[in-house]
């Protein structure tokens, strides 16, 4: 839930045609979730991409590393609902979308909606949730709705989540299968801070709680105008092209046993039109799209046996699928 008792910061109206003012804006959310999230400005600004082009994202990263802090932090700055799930073997479809109960003085049926009616929803170690649960988030998160008991009920906008995993613990988890990955837009890893934020980190986190501190800087409303302002941003037919001619390039690759589809060209070109209006641009360039290639590509495809046996990373993969793939000019 949002924190109402913390002092908003100054807000302009937010005019949608003015592409600087929706850049300043966008902005203005980076910074104030780098306030808190330090020394990480890729991942925050990949974080505020995916929620302006209304896509989700995968944290895969260490415990203790800030991942929590990283989605309460934008659902702050952001002044919307927050939910976090912790996904375990026993966890229920209806625990992440909701239940009916029986009212007894009213005599009929109640609907409690779950975690997953917020605005920011935080699917922590997701990869521990059996199968079933897993695909429950499945609807939610493409057609931003959720079935109980035969009856749809769509989820308010803004929408995201953002999931978790451990890449080194995987006892007692299910994989994500490839379905589910492909609904994720990006793939992101925090890291380990650096020594000097590592000691301004120790300093901050036991004299206080930083998110106490924290002000809003967008509403809701201005985050839906930013949104619509994202899908307006232009792309000339040569940059569509060379999405095509990437995702075409993956297919290709010998040490992939499966390519981008068509799906993830989607998602890779939301994503630039939203980093275009992040660097106050109304229209996308190559470059947008040669920054993305890898968070958004590296998870949707597939290394072969061959690639394996080569000490190959679907990240090292799509970045050389980047290098080699001509880039439209003029």
């Amino acid at each position: 839930m949002p924190n109402d008792s913390i002092e908003s910061a100054p807000t302009l109206d937010l005019h949608e045609t003015d592409i600087d003012e929706v850049g300043r804006f966008a902005r203005a959310v980076v910074t104030n979730v780098g306030t808190v999230i330090r020394d990480k400005q890729e991942v925050v600004e990949s974080c505020v991409v995916g929620l302006l082009a209304g896509g989700h994202i995968m944290l895969e990263d260490f415990p203790g590393v800030g991942k929590t802090m990283l989605a309460k932090t934008l659902a702050l700055s952001i002044h919307c609902r927050f939910a976090r799930v912790q996904f375990t073997p026993d966890l229920l479809p209806s625990d992440v979308t909701g239940v009916n109960i029986f009212n007894q003085k009213t005599s009929e049926f109640e609907f409690r909606p779950g975690p997953i009616f917020a605005n920011v929803v935080l699917a922590d170690e997701i990869n521990r949730a059996s199968p079933k649960t897993q695909s429950s988030l499945l609807e939610c998160m493409q057609e931003r709705q959720a079935t109980v008991d035969a009856v749809t009920r769509l989820i308010d906008p803004p929408f995201m989540v953002i999931a978790t995993q451990n890449p080194i613990e995987y006892e007692g988890t299910f994989p994500l299968p490839e379905a589910q990955l492909d609904r994720f837009m990006m793939k992101l890893s925090l890291g380990y801070p650096s020594p000097d934020e590592e000691a301004s980190l120790l300093a901050d986190q036991t004299s206080g709680d930083p998110l106490e501190r924290l002000r809003f800087v967008v509403s809701a409303e201005q985050v839906l105008a930013m949104v619509n302002a994202a899908t307006r941003v232009k792309t000339a037919p040569a940059v569509r092209r060379y999405v095509v001619d990437l995702l075409t390039a993956t297919r290709a690759e010998t040490h992939l046993y499966l390519g981008a589809s068509p799906r993830a060209g989607i998602s890779l070109l939301r994503a630039a039109k939203a980093l275009a209006l992040l660097r106050a641009r109304d229209f996308v360039v190559p470059q947008d799209l040669k920054d993305l290639a890898v968070r958004v590509l590296s998870h949707r495809v597939i290394l072969s046996p061959d690639g394996r046996l080569h000490g190959q990373t679907a990240e090292s993969v799509i970045q050389r699928v980047v290098d080699t793939v001509t880039v439209p000019t003029g």
